[in-house]
């Protein structure tokens, strides 16, 4: 009996054993990404969050100082802004802030309307915080409740002492955090710079994904 070799027709991929098969599935959006990130959260409405809050969960408010300053603070709250998130609350980052103890900290993500603040808390949870969460409809939604809120800018959280920002953040903002005039976190040449900062980088995040529309 002679066996027959049948050789592949490789100027036609399609007929290629090791050809891949057609893939038929529609690329992913948006609102796939955010809704499996808030399939693993526990997520919690304004006034759970308060009560948590109240009972020492932290609450990270990660907007951005232009977003803070239209539309206020929330008492108590912790200015993570989001671009540093990861690394502030690694534990096991030497960037870390000095409330990043552990694991099993409760944090809860607040942003402008409860969008951007899923998908941060979802990154948290990747990194091992298993109780990361965030509030449904975002600060917005916190003052519509009539939980305390304040005017005015809170500023962001520096690291723990000796250490400096170890995201890829632009070369000036290493510079202007370590630099002696502004490295007093409540110092007014440093609000002046990270409200510069912002304005420059064009910052009013957290679209309402249905309208397309950025806060005023």
């Amino acid at each position: 009996m002679t066996a027959t070799l049948v050789t592949p027709d490789l100027t036609h991929p399609s007929s290629s054993p090791l050809a891949a098969p057609p893939s038929h599935r529609r690329p992913r959006t948006i609102d796939d990404v955010l809704d499996d990130a808030r399939a693993r959260l526990v997520r919690l409405d304004p006034h759970q969050a308060h009560e948590a809050l109240a009972q020492g969960a932290l609450l990270i408010d990660i907007r951005p100082a232009a977003q803070r300053a239209a539309e206020g603070s929330v008492p108590g709250a912790l200015v993570i802004e989001r671009n540093v998130l990861e690394w502030r609350f690694d534990p096991t980052s030497a960037h870390r802030v000095p409330e990043a103890t552990g694991p099993d900290l409760q944090i809860m993500i607040l942003c402008s309307e409860g969008y951007t603040s899923s998908l941060a808390a979802a990154a948290l949870v990747d990194l091992g915080l298993r109780r990361a969460t965030d509030v449904v409809g975002g600060f917005r939604a916190w003052h519509a409740a009539g939980l305390p809120t304040t005017r005015g800018l809170t500023w962001p959280r520096s690291p723990a002492p000796a250490s400096h920002l170890a995201s890829p953040a632009p070369r000036a903002a290493r510079a202007a955090e370590s630099s002696p005039s502004t490295s007093t976190l409540g110092g007014q040449d440093n609000r002046r710079w990270w409200a510069q900062l912002d304005a420059m980088a064009g910052i009013i995040a957290d679209p309402d994904p249905r309208t397309d529309r950025r806060p005023d």
